[in-house]
C-alpha cells in the first residue's frame, strides 16, 4: 500500500513542481515588469483575499469534508447514489458562492477595509485594490468548483489531473502581464483580469476527466439532502481547523498594510518560495493520503490507519528538514536568483529574506500541520482541529504584538520578519496539539525506530547544513553574477546538498526498501 502511496504522491508533487516552477517564472515576471510599490501590494491584496477564502473553503474546508463523505458513498453505496451526491453538491455549493461574488463585488470597499485597514490612509491605493478585487473575486466561485472535481478524481485516484490544474493559473498570469498590460492606463490591473480568466480555464480543464468517469456534474440544488448536510455539518468547524495557517498569514497581511510600503510584497515574495516544498510534497503527500485514511476508517481498520499516518510522518521529516535548512541558508540567493532583476531592488532582497528565513523556520510546522489533519478529517471529526486552531491563532496574534510592534515602534528594519516569524512558531503549536491527541486517544501508534530515525536526520542535516554555508559565500559575490551564473551556482549548491544528504543517509544505515516497504 504504501508503494501506491508514495507513487501517487510523487506523481501529484511532480505536476505540482512543474506549476511551481512556473509560478516562479509568474512572479519572476512581476518582480522584472511591476517590482515593489503601491501597484503590486494593491494586487496582492486583491489576488489574496479569494485566494485566501479558496484555500479555507475550497482546498480547506470543503475538500476536507467532501471526499470522507465521497468516499464512502463509494465504499458503501452504489454508483447512482455517487451521482447524485456529486449533482446535489455542485448544485449547492454553486448557488451560495454565486451569491457570496454577488455581495463581495458589490461591497468590496468594506472588504478592503477588512482586510488591509493599513490602506485606508492612501486613498489611490485602496481604490485600486477595491477596483480589482471586483475583478479577482469571481475567482473564488470558478476555483471552488475546479476543487469539487478535483476532490472527486483523488477519490477515484485519478491524483495527476488536479495537480496539473494550477498550471493554468499561472500561464494566464504570465499572459496578462505581458499582453493585456500594456493595453491599461494602470498595467497591474490586467494582472486581476488574469486571475479571472484563469478561474475559468482551471474549471473547465477538469470536465473531460469527469465525463470519462461518468460523474460530470448535472447541478441541482439539494440543501435539503442527506450527503449535503454532512458535508456541510463537517465543513463548518473544518472552515476554521483546516486552515489556521492561512488565516495566520492573512493576520500577517494586515499588520503588514500598517507597515513600510513595500512589506506587503515582501512577505508574498518569500511565502511563494515556502509554498514549493510545502506544496510538492507537503500538500501532495496529504492530499494523496486522505482518500486512504478515509477508506481505512470506512473499513474499520484503525490498524492500517496508524500505519499509514507513521508512514506520512517519516517521510515529512525526510524531506522537510532539509528543505527548511536549505530555504534558511540560501534565502538570499535563492530570491537573488530568482527576482533581482529590473524594478526588485538588492534592498527588497535583503527584506524579503528576512521573512523567507523566518517562514522557513516553520516549513516543518506547516507540513506536519497538513498531514495530521487529515487524520481527523477522515474520521469525520472537524471538531478537534478548531479547538487547537483557536489555540493557534491566538498564540499568533500574541507573538505578533511581542515581535512587531516593539520593532516598529523602534524603527528597526525589517518588522515584517517578525510576522513571519509568529506564523512558523503557531504553526508548531498547532502541530504539536494534533500530535499529542492523536496520540493520546490512541488513534496514532508509532511503528518502532523512531529515535534511530531521527538521530540519523539530524546528522545527516547538520552535515549538509554546514557545506551549504560554507559554499554559499558573500551576497556581493551573487550580486555581481548574471542571471545564468546566479541559476548555476544555486543549482550547484542545491544539487550538491543534496546528493551529500543521501549519500550521509544510506551511509548512516536508512535504506529506499525501509520507507517503501511500510505498510501506509
Amino acid at each position: 500500500m504504501s508503494k501506491g502511496l508514495l507513487r501517487s504522491t510523487a506523481v501529484v508533487g511532480v505536476f505540482t513542481m512543474l506549476s511551481r516552477v512556473l509560478g516562479f517564472a509568474r512572479d519572476m515576471v512581476f518582480a522584472n515588469l511591476f517590482g515593489v510599490g503601491a501597484g503590486t501590494d494593491a494586487f496582492f491584496v486583491a489576488f489574496k483575499i479569494p485566494n485566501f477564502l479558496r484555500r479555507l473553503f475550497a482546498e480547506g474546508a470543503f475538500s476536507q469534508a467532501f471526499v470522507p463523505v465521497l468516499s464512502e458513498y463509494k465504499s458503501l453505496r452504489s454508483q447512482a447514489e455517487v451521482r447524485l451526491l456529486v449533482a446535489n453538491v455542485s448544485g449547492t455549493l454553486g448557488v451560495v458562492l454565486l451569491l457570496l461574488t454577488l455581495l463581495a463585488v458589490l461591497g468590496a470597499y468594506p472588504l478592503v477595509g477588512v482586510f488591509a485597514p493599513g490602506f485606508t490612509g492612501d486613498e489611490t491605493k485602496f481604490a485600486l485594490t477595491a477596483e480589482m478585487l471586483r475583478i479577482t473575486f469571481p475567482y473564488l466561485l470558478f476555483i471552488s468548483l475546479t476543487a469539487l472535481a478535483g476532490g472527486i478524481l483523488n477519490s477515484y485516484g485519478r491524483f495527476a489531473v488536479p495537480a496539473v490544474t494550477p498550471v493554468w493559473l499561472n500561464l494566464a498570469l504570465i499572459g496578462a502581464a505581458f499582453w493585456l498590460a500594456p493595453l491599461f492606463e494602470q498595467p497591474v490591473v490586467a494582472l486581476a483580469w488574469g486571475v479571472f480568466i484563469a478561474g475559468i480555464a482551471q474549471l473547465l480543464f477538469q470536465f473531460p476527466f469527469l465525463w470519462r468517469l461518468g460523474l460530470l456534474p448535472r447541478p441541482r440544488w439539494g440543501w435539503h439532502d442527506e450527503g449535503v448536510r454532512r458535508i456541510l455539518r463537517l465543513m463548518l468547524p473544518a472552515i476554521f481547523g483546516s486552515s489556521v495557517a492561512q488565516i495566520n498569514l492573512l493576520l500577517d497581511t494586515i499588520i503588514a498594510s500598517f507597515l513600510v510600503t513595500g512589506s506587503v510584497s515582501w512577505l508574498y515574495y518569500s511565502d511563494r518560495l515556502v509554498e514549493f516544498p510545502l506544496g510538492v510534497f507537503g500538500i501532495a503527500l496529504a492530499t494523496v493520503i486522505l482518500p486512504s485514511l478515509s477508506q481505512r476508517h470506512a473499513e474499520a481498520n484503525p490498524q492500517e490507519f496508524s500505519r499509514t499516518l507513521d508512514w506520512a510522518l517519516r517521510w515529512v521529516f525526510l524531506i522537510g528538514t532539509p528543505a527548511a535548512v536549505g530555504l534558511i541558508l540560501l534565502a538570499a540567493p535563492m530570491l537573488t536568483t530568482l527576482f533581482h532583476y529590473g524594478e526588485f531592488q538588492q534592498a527588497d532582497v535583503q527584506m524579503s529574506s528576512l521573512s523567507l528565513m523566518a517562514y522557513g523556520i516553520g516549513l516543518l510546522g506547516f507540513m506536519l500541520v497538513k498531514v495530521l489533519a487529515p487524520g481527523f478529517y477522515a474520521r469525520q471529526d472537524t471538531r478537534t482541529p478548531v479547538r487547537f486552531g483557536i489555540y493557534s491563532m491566538v498564540a499568533n496574534m500574541v507573538m505578533n504584538l511581542l515581535f512587531v510592534v516593539p520593532m516598529a515602534l523602534a524603527g528597526v528594519a525589517g518588522p515584517h520578519a517578525g510576522l513571519a516569524l509568529a506564523t512558523s512558531l503557531a504553526a508548531f503549536i498547532n502541530a504539536g496539539l494534533l500530535f499529542s491527541h492523536l496520540r493520546r486517544d490512541g488513534i496514532f501508534r508509532a511503528e518502532s525506530g523512531w529515535p534511530l530515525f531521527a538521530l540519523r536526520l539530524l546528522l545527516a542535516n547538520v552535515v549538509m547544513g554546514l557545506l551549504v554555508w560554507w559554499g554559499r559565500g558573500e551576497m556581493g559575490q551573487w550580486y555581481a553574477l548574471d542571471a545564468a551564473g546566479r541559476a548555476l551556482r544555486l543549482a550547484l549548491l542545491i544539487a550538491g546538498g543534496g546528493a551529500v544528504y543521501l549519500a550521509l543517509l544510506l551511509l548512516l544505515g536508512i535504506r529506499p526498501r525501509q520507507l517503501l516497504g511500510r505498510r501506509g
